[in-house]
């Protein structure tokens, strides 16, 4: 039997509830975990990466499980991931073979870049071979979803049809885009509401400053941060600024409310996705799902519908923050030095909220709109985004000043330079792009692949 009915069964609201609830935990066991995705390609000629093959995905999975020894995980038969069984974390596969690494929780960014950098190790030390290079981006910048294979993951086969009934660009989400998440912890309900209203408000923030995904379809596309337009327009049911979550009383009841009211995608039962899309699980939790008859949920479905949330904050165990595109080793690090900065220092916390507290639900929507467009240079109020971002960034600098975590000699503020350069210079890195497109390139989008691979 499968993990989904051997646990035990929803009894009530309550269990709900403590789903999230349980990843509450003290302030010294908060820890910092960092996701991130890479686009996965061809050199000579440049051309997208397929499974099968001696040089496939599925060849760098076996080349990755030989070197580090973690282990494989199977949909039918074929490897889809690996995962570290030593120490929370492990590799996984995106719909169009986007290879994520989800890292260990870790004490420091310090930490944190140890693991990404013999992650990136591995990659290069077994993809090389293959001719696999990976991509630092937010959207592939050349190829249509059409030219892209899917991986061979039963999940994905269920959402790909339901994407195109829920909006016009939710497979572009799927198999042409990344994005670096950063993972943080929460004390309790009180201070799991205050992080993650920071953490929606400022969201539009870091995907202005995090910008790198100008170009679609083998050209500029007019967004700094093509990425975060997919978002708006792949399934509003699931995606967006959870403005309930500035009302009074807001708390994991309400959140568990809304979850409640997402369509399903999937169901496992004997290691197979049933597929429920468009389903109540409040049908489930009553034995009325059609394709189910009679079945009532555990508490891993109810887990597994948790996933398969997309807000801008998504809330499990811990709060994950999703506003941002991949980019180079320097960005994947800075995402998680911003939030914990932010987030884990008392004085920046409650300084982040006095910024942005009285910020309206129609200005916080104005600015998740705006913002893939013109990134840093978007209105607001007397000034612009790049104005609050560096006061974010400065809040951040303070708060990782404060945390006191040094190795050889530096603390962690180090990890905010990408970001600072940023704010400096006046251009995301999705500009420096285009200076480069229009400039040096001649219009030859094929030089990205080279000096944005990571």
């Amino acid at each position: 039997m499968s993990g989904e009915e051997n646990a035990p069964l929803i009894e009530s609201r309550a269990d709900l509830i403590e789903v999230m609830a349980a990843g509450g935990k003290p302030k010294s066991e908060w820890r910092i975990g960092t996701e991130h995705e890479k686009h996965v390609y061809r050199k000579a000629p440049i051309r997208p990466v397929p499974y099968e093959g001696d040089d496939g995905i599925h060849a760098l999975l076996d080349g990755i499980e030989a070197r580090t020894g973690w282990h494989p995980f199977f949909d039918r038969g074929n490897p889809i991931g690996l995962r570290n069984l030593g120490a929370v974390g492990g590799i996984s596969l995106e719909p169009g073979g986007q290879f994520e690494l989800s890292g260990a929780p870790q004490l420091t960014i310090h930490d944190a870049a140890l693991e990404l950098d013999s992650h990136l190790e591995d990659c290069r030390t077994i993809g090389g071979p293959l001719n696999i290079h990976f991509l630092g981006l937010g959207v592939t910048p050349v190829w249509r979803v059409a030219d892209i294979p899917a991986m061979p993951k039963s999940r994905y086969g269920i959402m790909t049809p339901y994407m195109n009934k829920v909006g016009t660009l939710g497979t572009s989400m799927m198999y042409r885009s990344c994005t670096v998440q950063s993972n943080l912890d929460f004390s309790d309900e009180a201070d799991m509401v205050k992080k993650l209203r920071v953490s929606v408000a400022l969201q539009p923030i870091v995907t202005a400053l995090f910008a790198n995904s100008p170009f679609v379809d083998g050209k500029p596309s007019s967004y700094l941060s093509f990425r975060s337009h997919i978002w708006l327009n792949t399934d509003r049911a699931r995606t967006g600024m959870l403005p309930f979550a500035f009302e009074d009383g807001f708390g994991f009841e309400r959140y568990a409310d809304y979850a409640l009211d997402v369509p399903m995608y999937f169901v496992i039962r004997k290691g197979e996705y049933i597929n429920v899309a468009g389903e109540s699980f409040r049908d489930f939790l009553t034995g009325k799902l059609p394709q189910l008859p009679g079945t009532k949920p555990t508490l891993k479905d109810w887990e597994n519908h948790l996933s398969t949330l997309f807000p801008e904050v998504r809330l499990k165990q811990f709060l994950e923050q999703r506003g941002a595109d991949m980019g180079d080793r320097g960005h994947v690090l800075a995402l998680s030095a911003l939030w914990a900065g932010l987030l884990y220092d008392s004085e920046s916390l409650d300084a982040a909220w006095d910024i942005v507290s009285d910020w309206t639900n129609e200005e916080r929507e104005t600015l998740r709109n705006d913002v893939p467009r013109a990134a840093i240079h978007t209105p607001f109020r007397n000034g612009t985004v790049g104005d609050i971002a560096r006061l974010v960034v400065d809040l951040a600098d303070d708060g990782l000043r404060r945390r006191k975590n040094l190795r050889t000699g530096e603390d962690e503020t180090i990890y905010l330079a990408p970001l600072k350069e940023t704010l400096d210079l006046g251009k995301t890195q999705a500009e420096r792009w285009i200076d480069r497109y229009n400039g040096a390139w001649g219009c030859d989008l094929s030089h990205i692949y080279d000096e944005a691979e990571i």
